[in-house]
C-alpha cells in the first residue's frame, strides 16, 4: 500500500471507531446497570446533595426518570458534580452519560459541545443586590462590581447588557458557584448575577437571605436542558422522550397517584399509547412498552417534579410562569406519542 492509501485507510478506521464509541451509550448503560449523570456542584431545587450525599432537585429527578424508563428503578443513577468549566469535557470524554445541569441551550453548544434533548426549565439571567443599597432596578448598577461564574453564557450576557445600557462595571469571576456565592456574601462585590432560578436558590445560602432582593429585569433567554453526545441517536431518543413523557403525562392528567387506575381503565387513545397499552413505542426505542408508565409510577409527571423541587410549595417558591404547559399559557409542549 502507498503512504496515501495507508493514511486514508487509518482515517476511515479511526472515524468508524469514534462513531462506534459514541453511538452505543444506551447499550453501555444497560450493560453497566446505571446512568452516570453530570449535575451542578450544588444548586438548591435543581441538584444538591444532603449531608448524607443523597442528591435531590429537578435536574436530579430527570436523571432518575431516565433510570425509571430503562431499569424500572430510580436508584440506578450515579451523580458527578461538575463546574461550568468541566461539564462539556466530562460529557464529550464519556465520563458522564448525560449532562443534566443548569446549562443554557445555545447554537454553538448544540452544534459543537453536544445535543440538547429538551428544555427542562425556561429561565433568564437576573441580578441580586443587598436591600441596603437602595437599588430597585438593574439600570442603577453603573460602576458596580458583579460576581459571576467563569466559562458561562452569564459572562457574555453581562457584557452585552452593560454595553447596551452604556454602563461601566467590574467583573469578579470564579470557576465554582460556591466561590461566587461566598464572595458576594462576604461583600467582595455589589451584585450577584446568574439565572433567576439560581438567584432564588443561592439566596437561601446567604448569611442573611432576607437582606437581599432579586431585581425585576431579566436580561436574557436561558432555556436550560439536558445534553447528550452528538452522533448517539439511540441514547438521544431515550433522553428526549423521557422529557416528553413527563410533559405528556401532565397534559393528560396522569399522575403518580392515579397512573395505575389510568392504565387499567382509561379509553383515551393518547393515554393508552403513553402507558404502553397500545403500540410498540417503547420497544421501538430500545425500552419496554411500559417505559412511560414506569416514569410516572416512580417519579410523577413534569408538574409534580416542578412543584416538589422549585414550585410555590418548595423553599424556592417559584411560580410556573412560562414553565407552565402550553395549554395554560406557558411554553412547555410535548409532541404526540403516536
Amino acid at each position: 500500500m502507498t503512504k496515501t492509501m495507508i493514511v486514508a485507510t487509518f482515517g476511515v478506521a479511526l472515524a468508524a471507531s469514534v462513531a462506534g464509541a459514541s453511538a452505543g451509550t444506551l447499550d453501555d448503560v444497560k450493560a453497566k446497570g446505571f446512568i452516570q449523570c453530570g449535575v451542578s456542584q450544588g444548586l438548591a431545587g435543581f441538584s444538591q446533595p444532603d449531608s448524607a450525599g443523597n442528591w435531590a432537585g429537578l435536574d436530579v429527578d430527570f436523571c432518575r426518570s431516565i433510570a425509571a424508563a430503562i431499569f424500572n428503578d430510580t436508584s440506578k443513577v450515579k451523580f458527578t458534580p461538575l463546574s461550568a468549566k468541566e461539564r462539556f469535557t466530562a460529557l464529550q470524554s464519556g465520563e458522564i452519560d448525560v449532562l443534566s445541569r443548569n446549562t443554557t441551550w445555545t447554537m454553538s453548544r448544540d452544534t459543537k459541545q453536544g445535543k440538547f434533548a429538551g428544555v427542562m426549565y425556561y429561565d433568564g439571567q437576573g441580578f441580586m443586590v443587598r436591600k441596603s443599597l437602595g437599588i430597585t432596578s438593574a439600570k442603577q448598577l453603573g460602576g458596580a462590581s458583579v460576581c459571576t461564574n467563569t466559562g458561562t453564557t452569564t459572562e457574555l450576557n453581562l457584557a452585552d447588557w452593560f454595553r447596551t445600557q452604556k454602563l461601566d462595571y467590574k467583573v469578579v469571576s470564579f470557576e465554582k458557584s460556591e466561590e461566587v456565592v461566598k464572595a458576594y456574601d462576604a461583600g467582595r462585590c455589589d451584585v450577584l448575577t446568574t439565572d433567576a432560578s439560581g438567584l432564588y436558590a443561592e439566596r437561601l445560602k446567604l448569611t442573611k437571605p432576607d437582606e437581599h432582593i432579586v431585581l425585576p429585569e431579566i436580561i436574557s433567554k436561558e432555556p436550560l436542558g439536558p445534553m447528550v453526545r452528538q452522533g448517539d441517536d439511540a441514547w438521544f431518543n431515550v433522553v428526549k422522550w423521557t422529557y416528553f413523557a413527563l410533559l405528556s403525562a401532565e397534559e393528560a392528567g396522569v399522575t403518580k397517584a392515579n397512573v395505575d387506575e389510568m392504565k387499567a381503565k382509561s379509553e383515551n387513545p393518547d393515554i393508552k399509547r403513553l402507558l404502553g397499552k397500545d403500540g410498540s413505542f417503547g420497544t421501538d426505542i430500545g425500552l419496554t412498552n411500559d417505559w412511560a408508565y414506569q416514569i410516572v409510577k416512580l417519579m410523577g409527571n413534569y408538574g409534580e417534579l416542578f412543584e416538589k423541587n422549585v414550585g410555590e410549595t418548595s423553599p424556592l417558591k417559584i411560580s410556573r410562569g412560562i414553565n407552565a404547559l402550553w395549554s395554560k399559557g406557558g411554553l412547555q409542549y410535548a409532541p404526540p406519542i403516536r
